[in-house]
């Protein structure tokens, strides 16, 4: 028999269906890509959600990635967890991504749009104090102000408002760091004199009474990229394609949160998260009366741009930074693409 022949006929083939059969049987066994990331309050931010979302929804959940949702106080925090490699992604501030790339030195990128504050025709997060102690902004002089987190967006619109005024943090007024849902306690037990309050805590305050509206996210720093999932550039890099197929799953999410056919069903879910009843958010969550959510993820550049250069004039960043340069909108386009088919 002609070697040559056996060889390109018999046995070359069979080597490359045998490989063939290989591949495919250790793609199917890989191990999925686990994406660990940061959440501070739901439902501002609704990475908890996820785990629990139908299947239908996230198709890919399971196949090549998981979710691991991993409650940390704020920005802060969160950043020093992406520096430790305790965390893939952090639901973080703009403040967070400057000090990380100028203070920190880490190579650093945003992937999507979390939540925006202050946007025309949506909530803002808004400052109560003692009603008939503090009557105006003046008399917080000397007091003890609450954020969530040194280095979080509260924490900036903190800075800006009392900025605007040339008071200066530990001189002019204190800080310290209460938990969202402690903060109406630390305000009306008088450990605090200024919290801020998200939705529902205001609208309880606001229904016992006692409280006085301040200000708001919006009039301190106006429309603001609150939060974006921000990740080493690196790991971005190489898990690329697991990222892709999340957040093509996670765009469907975001249609399916807001989708007035499916509203029981997600009131239901956050509900069982926040282990609070559902009446709770059936008035705001997820509507206009919410922080606003781009359908697909999709951050707003010029408007983060403004956010660096409006906490640089007020002194609260000391480097500039050039936002493109840190923002990788591509995996959140191309998922889009895929989310529409």
């Amino acid at each position: 028999m002609n070697n040559r022949y056996f060889l390109t006929s018999k046995i070359l083939p069979g080597l490359a269906a045998a490989l063939a059969a290989v591949t495919v049987s250790l793609t199917a066994t890989a191990e999925p890509v686990k994406i660990r990331i940061q959440w501070s309050v739901a439902p501002a931010h609704i990475t908890p959600l996820i785990p629990h979302a139908p299947k239908s929804i996230y198709k890919n959940y399971g196949k090549s990635y998981v979710v691991e949702p991993v409650r940390m106080r704020g920005s802060g925090p969160a950043l020093q967890g992406i520096a430790a490699g305790e965390l893939d992604l952090g639901g973080m501030s703009i403040q967070a991504l400057a000090r990380g790339v100028t203070r920190a030195k880490l190579d650093l990128k945003v992937i999507a749009q979390v939540m925006s504050g202050g946007v025309d025709g949506y909530g803002s997060s808004e400052f109560y104090a003692r009603e008939g102690e503090i009557n105006k902004l003046e008399d917080l002089k000397g007091k003890i102000i609450a954020v969530n987190a040194l280095g979080s967006s509260i924490d900036a619109a903190v800075q800006a408002q009392f900025g605007k005024l040339g008071w200066k943090v530990g001189r002019d007024y204190q800080v310290v760091e209460v938990r969202f849902p402690a903060m109406l306690p630390a305000l009306q037990s008088k450990r605090v004199d200024l919290a801020p309050l998200l939705t529902p805590f205001n609208l309880i305050a606001k229904k016992k009474g006692g409280v006085k509206f301040m200000f708001n996210m919006r009039d301190a720093l106006g429309a603001t990229e609150t939060l974006q999932w921000i990740g080493k550039a690196d790991w971005i890099k190489k898990n690329r394609a697991a990222l892709v197929d999340f957040m093509a799953d996670h765009i469907r999410f975001r249609t399916w949160l807001y989708d007035p056919a499916s509203r029981e069903e997600v009131l239901a879910t956050l509900s069982k998260i926040t282990k609070r009843p559902a009446k709770n958010y059936s008035s705001w969550a997820f509507t206009k009366s919410d922080n606003y959510r781009e359908p697909n993820a999709l951050v707003n550049v010029t408007r983060m741009q403004k956010n660096v250069d409006d906490l640089l004039s007020l002194g609260i960043l000391k480097t500039k930074i050039k936002v493109s340069d840190y923002v990788d909108l591509s995996i959140a386009q191309e998922a889009a693409i895929r989310a529409a088919k």
